[in-house]
This record gives C-alpha cells, sequence and structure tokens, in this order.
C-alpha cells in the first residue's frame, strides 16, 4: 500500500508567515523560504510569498489529507508595538471569530487555536525578544470555504480557523472528522445542556425543525457509536436521536459506524422485525430484494406493516442504550427526508414541541 504524504497544518503556515514577516523587518528584505519546528518534531521549510503591505504568505500544502483548505494561502502580518508586551492576535479576511462560548478561545476572539498562538508567538519571540507585537492572519477566500466547514455550527463566523496541535496534517480524514464533532457536543456541553439531539446530516436536521425540536441538534455524521462514548464521557443525560431508516436499521442491527463501507445489515434489520411481527414471507422475500429502504417502506406500507418501524425504533434505542451502559437516557424516532415520523420509541419522546 502506498504511503500517504503528510502536510502542515494552517497554524504551521501562520507561525511560518509570521516568521518571514519578522525577519523582513529585521532584515530588510523577505527571504524566499523560511525555516520551523513544529511541535511534532518536524521541520517545515515552506517558500515565501512577499505582498506589498509587508504580510508574508504561505500556500498551504495538506499532503493527502483531503483538506479544504489544501492549496488556500495563508497570510500573517506582524505589527511590533511599542515596548515589550505580549503578543496579540487579530483575525484579518477569511478568518473568523468566536461568538459562543465553550471553545478553547473566547468569545470575540479570532479563531485561532492555542497552540497556533503559541507557535506564532515563539517565532516572533525568536527575532524581536519580548516586544510587543500584533499579529494579524489571514485566508484570502476563506469566509466562502468556511461554509463547507463546521465552522458555522460552532458559532464561529466571518472565516475559517486556525487549527493544529503538533502542526503536522496526517491524512486521516476520519480521525478529522471525529475531532470536528467532538468539538461541537464538547462546546454544547460547556454552555450547560445536558439534553441534545443527536442527527446524521442536514436532512435530518431539517426534519428535526419541521417536527419542532426543542434540543440543540448535533449531528454525527456516520460515527454514532463515536459520538454516543462522547456524551457518555461528557456526561450528557438525555439524547434523542433521530434519522432516515437508511440509518437507523444498521443502529437498530447493532451497527455502530453506519457508513456502507463498514457495514450494512439494514435488510435483515427489517425482515428481522417483521418475522417477529408475523409479516408473511412474501412481504421478507419483497424486502430483501430492495436496493433501498425507501423502496422497502412502500412494500411495507402497502401490505400494512408500517408498525415495524417503532419496531426499528425500540431495538435502535436499546443497542444505543447498552452503548452508553445505561447513564444517558435515549429516545429514538425514524424520520423521512420530509419531517415525517415513520416509528418512535417511546410514543411520547422529549425534546419536540407538542403540536398536535
Amino acid at each position: 500500500m502506498k504511503k500517504l504524504r503528510e502536510g502542515f497544518t494552517t497554524g504551521s503556515c501562520a507561525a511560518a508567515a509570521a516568521l518571514a514577516a519578522c525577519l523582513w523587518q529585521r532584515d530588510g528584505f523577505c527571504p524566499d523560504a523560511v525555516e520551523l519546528e513544529v511541535p511534532g518534531g518536524k521541520i517545515y521549510r515552506p517558500d515565501i510569498v512577499p505582498h506589498e503591505d509587508g504580510s508574508c504568505g504561505i500556500y498551504k500544502d495538506s499532503g493527502d489529507d483531503p483538506d479544504i483548505t489544501n492549496g488556500m494561502e495563508i497570510v500573517s502580518r506582524v505589527e511590533l508595538l511599542d515596548g515589550d508586551g505580549p503578543v496579540t492576535f487579530c483575525a484579518g479576511d477569511g478568518v473568523g471569530i468566536i461568538t459562543q462560548p465553550g471553545l478553547k478561545i473566547p468569545v470575540g476572539e479570532a479563531a485561532i487555536n492555542p497552540v497556533p498562538r503559541q507557535m506564532i508567538e515563539q517565532a516572533v519571540r525568536s527575532v524581536f525578544g519580548g516586544r510587543a507585537a500584533s499579529v494579524t492572519v489571514s485566508i484570502p477566500g476563506g469566509k466562502e470555504t468556511a461554509l463547507k466547514t463546521f465552522n458555522p455550527r460552532l458559532g464561529i463566523e466571518g472565516g475559517l480557523s486556525v487549527l493544529g496541535t503538533t502542526g503536522i496534517l496526517r491524512p486521516m480524514s476520519l480521525e478529522a472528522l471525529r475531532d470536528s464533532l467532538y468539538v461541537e457536543l464538547q462546546m454544547r456541553a460547556e454552555q450547560g445542556h445536558k439534553k441534545l439531539a443527536f442527527t446524521f446530516g442536514n436532512q435530518g436536521e431539517a426534519a428535526l425543525e419541521i417536527l419542532g425540536c426543542g434540543l440543540p441538534v448535533v449531528q454525527v455524521s456516520n460515527e454514532i457509536g463515536f459520538m454516543l462514548d462522547s456524551a457518555r464521557e461528557l456526561g450528557i443525560e438525555y439524547l434523542l436521536v433521530s434519522g432516515h431508516p437508511g440509518k437507523m436499521t444498521k443502529i437498530a442491527a447493532g451497527i455502530m459506524q453506519t457508513h456502507s463501507s463498514t457495514a450494512d445489515g439494514r435488510k435483515e434489520s427489517i425482515i428481522t422485525q417483521l418475522a417477529l411481527m408475523g409479516a408473511p414471507q412474501r412481504l421478507c422475500e419483497s424486502v430483501y430484494g430492495c436496493v433501498t429502504t425507501d423502496s422497502a417502506a412502500e412494500f411495507i406500507h402497502a401490505a400494512g406493516y408500517d408498525g415495524v418501524w417503532d419496531r426499528i425504533a425500540s431495538a435502535a434505542r436499546d443497542y444505543m442504550r447498552f452503548r452508553v451502559r445505561e447513564e444517558i437516557a435515549v429516545d429514538v424516532l425514524v424520520t423521512d427526508y420530509a419531517g415525517t415520523v415513520m416509528g418512535k420509541c417511546p410514543d411520547d419522546p422529549e425534546g419536540l414541541k407538542k403540536n398536535e
């Protein structure tokens, strides 16, 4: 198997660009490249792009990781202040501002995470010692790109975050996804929310909105098992888990990573519950021949066995409660994309406005 190539984080880019900007001010010319040791122990040697205002840019190389910011320019401008003092940080074009509590950076601050801040400060200190300075980080195009990330859900407005803990971007998209999912869950917990709704994606969230969900909604993608573990770790007390039968039938079979490349079991899960209801063999055979749960639902509805979705909800609930060791109360909704409830357990889940 081909070894995947590592890249460097946005934080590494910002720190190296800040170093170049400092060297330019000290030496009178912009270096073609700089050398920076990142927290992960590797040496970063990026080429530098000079700008007329004295700022320096670096085009991010994410290696073989499918990172959304790959190829974007990360720009740092360093303004030296009078006397010794702290290094402060500002959000330039394309870098977001924190607007909700619960993240690692206070509300109102630039979305530059703690480790990148440390790296940038070390870069400034390596050239100008204890001199006070203000560092502005920009990511041209970042405002538009941020709309494709988790930032709007986290209350980070106006752009991207400057991220990284080791400074090295390893091509592990699953790890990056889990980190992003965990951040939102942790933020909700630190805001004091003990009751949450889990759903799988944008369509599931839209369905909950139609149903009048009164709980903060956290998307879990395919990582329901990981997010249940994380909720237990963070002290969440109640979860309303809602989603399309394509996902819920997998959970009802005990599958806790619902991507199609991991496992299926949708038909088997439905047929098991139909058989327990005494459904005719012909219906089970029809369901077994279906490619999607939507087409299976048509056969089930025509045969008058819609109650199977309540059983799917109940089985999914049992597996999820077992996963969290009975430490979190769990309710389940099975919904279609239009927000119609197909099945539920119990009959009156928490977190929904009672409009009927």
